[in-house]
């Protein structure tokens, strides 16, 4: 080895130090600018899940609230699946939830296809659309809940021909797929504009060469928009699938948990029974069920982010 190579080597080694510490400082600078925020996020949302959890373990009544709450270690979730309250709100929320996510999406991505230019036209609809997307849920759910009614505009239009009026809220095997389809609408508006920026953001000459080559709108959109949107769609998939999972106002005021049980989805059947049956320690063990899927899929999302970012 060459004296010139042996003072190079030496000479890089030193130099690859400083840098390395600068970058730890960086790092632990950017740490104390987000510790305050984590320290707050952290207790409020650290005590009211420690105070749920010691719920679900306890016998907790209105009578007992404010007394030593007695230990019951998991009988609050044996009674809730031994009663079939627990299971058939798990089943609900499934459902509830493929529905929405399907349709959400779907409904997104047809809608930013069908907006994605930028004429005064397009502007008008999608501000429309944010405008129905920014709507408070119970006002979205009780002008649903009259549309949706014996008397309301979808029957009246039934009556004009002929038709029976249809229960959409009133029959057990519709009610749950018709609130779905509004939660599905409800959503729509905000995929939209997540799809469209997606679409937006891919190149002029991408579209110029598949026209040159002879593709059809629908390969263009089958090839060139829904590869671009790909990276999009798992995370806003997981977006809406936790937008359907929580999902409690629509249910609120458009069927109650009605008829019967039908629409009682988790954490609809946590307030049920905390709330009006003043159980605490079963609606806190309905509620422990919830938190356990909403962690899953927040490790799933923070997963998808992290590799659309390194991608």
């Amino acid at each position: 080895m060459t004296t010139a190579q042996e003072s190079s080597r030496s000479s890089a080694v030193p130099s690859s130090v400083p840098s390395a510490r600068r970058r730890r400082r960086s790092t632990h600078g950017r740490l104390l600018y987000v510790l305050p925020a984590g320290i707050v996020l952290a207790v409020l949302a650290a005590f009211p899940l420690v105070q749920l959890v010691r719920m679900s373990v306890s016998a907790v009544t209105s009578a007992t609230l404010n007394t030593d709450w007695a230990f019951v270690g998991l009988q609050n979730f044996v009674n809730g699946w031994e009663q079939g309250d627990t299971q058939n709100a798990i089943v609900n929320t499934a459902i509830f939830v493929v529905v929405v996510t399907v349709l959400g999406l779907a409904g997104g991505f047809a809608a930013a296809v069908a907006l994605r230019s930028n004429t005064k036209g397009s502007a008008i609809l999608l501000g429309l659309m944010v405008f129905v997307w920014a709507l408070p849920p119970v006002v979205n759910g009780s002008v649903w809940k009259f549309l949706l009614g014996d008397n309301g505009l979808f029957n009246s239009v039934f009556h004009l021909f002929g038709a029976q009026s249809f229960p959409f809220l009133y029959d057990t095997r519709f009610a749950l797929l018709s609130v779905a389809l509004v939660n599905s609408w409800a959503i729509i508006p905000f995929n939209a504009l997540v799809f469209r920026a997606a679409i937006l953001g891919i190149p002029a000459e991408v579209y110029e060469a598949a026209q040159l080559d002879g593709a059809s709108p629908w390969q263009e959109i089958r090839h060139i928009m829904m590869a671009a949107v790909r990276p999009t769609t798992l995370v806003l998939a997981v977006l809406t699938i936790v937008y359907a999972f929580r999902s409690f106002d629509f249910i609120y005021v458009m069927t109650y948990g009605g008829p019967g049980k039908t629409t009682n989805t988790l954490p609809f059947l946590g307030y049920l029974q905390a709330f009006v049956r003043f159980d605490f320690g079963l609606g806190s063990s309905t509620a422990i069920i919830a938190v356990l899927f909403v962690i899953v899929l927040a490790v799933i999302y923070a997963r998808s982010v992290r590799k659309e970012e390194s991608d």
